[in-house]
């Protein structure tokens, strides 16, 4: 079995007021924010992260944001810092996700100028990386996470390196009800594992948390987390509803 501490993460997306997501991390709080076997994290829309940060207080349940821009500060309107996030006692951030790639144009250098910035900020960054359907269907797979994964760490040294999440996001199985089959989720993950050998030596990859983020689901979850290399789930849907991001943890606890 592997030592590594298996996490799920939430990813709200644009949902939720204020008051919505305080509603729904006090259920979470209530339901597993005490137990230690899992690491849990929530990642409000930046609205919500002061009120959110609050009503984890005391709880294990750690508080992440969805996104960061690389400078300290300036005339970026409507960007939030590494700082600004450190400040609401943020410990994640996600960066690189599959939206902010297509919709926004983040590139993979950009990308990386966030992972490094985070990571001298003590914020622990979840790293997305995945192909789109044309990709996948091309046989791009590999290479197009190969690309993004090398060129998102970057720079990163070893010691960083073990604190970094990676999310492994089939584009097309997210929200699309499509979901990859086991095998195709573990054979991804176990070649980001060996990509992160290459990069920072086996002791440091097995350290590495890669997470699922393709439609992961209280049904797929159990097959899902078995996997060798399929270390927890980044949760978008399934996140913003009590019962079923609470199964989710549920069964990650049943998995370690």
């Amino acid at each position: 079995m592997s030592s590594r501490k298996k996490l799920i993460a939430g990813n709200w997306k644009m949902n939720k007021t204020s008051a919505d997501a305080v509603a729904l991390v006090t259920d979470i709080v209530a339901a597993v924010g005490r137990q230690a076997d899992v690491d849990v994290v929530v990642c409000p829309p930046f609205t919500s992260l002061e009120a959110v940060g609050k009503a984890l207080e005391g709880s294990t349940v750690r508080l992440g944001a969805q996104n960061m821009h690389p400078e300290a500060s300036g005339a970026f309107t409507g960007e939030i810092s590494a700082g600004m996030l450190r400040a609401l006692f943020a410990t994640h951030v996600i960066l690189g996700h599959s939206e902010r790639r297509a919709y926004f144009g983040e590139t993979d250098a950009f990308v990386n100028k966030k992972v490094v910035v985070a990571l001298k900020n003590q914020l622990k960054p979840i790293l997305c990386v995945g192909e789109t359907l044309a990709e996948r269907e091309s046989g791009s797979t590999l290479k197009v996470v190969q690309t993004q994964l090398e060129g998102g760490l970057a720079g990163v040294s070893k010691d960083d390196a073990a604190t970094v999440v990676i999310a492994y996001e089939p584009v097309w199985a997210i929200g699309t009800g499509k979901v990859a089959t086991t095998e195709q989720a573990q054979e991804v993950h176990a070649f980001i594992r060996s990509l992160l050998v290459k990069l920072f030596g086996d002791v440091i990859a097995q350290k590495v948390r890669i997470l699922y983020g393709g439609s992961m689901k209280p049904s797929n979850a159990p097959e899902l987390l078995a996997q060798k290399d399929i270390d927890g789930g980044l949760i978008g849907g399934a996140a913003l509803e009590t019962r079923s991001f609470v199964d989710l943890v549920n069964a990650a606890i049943a998995a370690k």
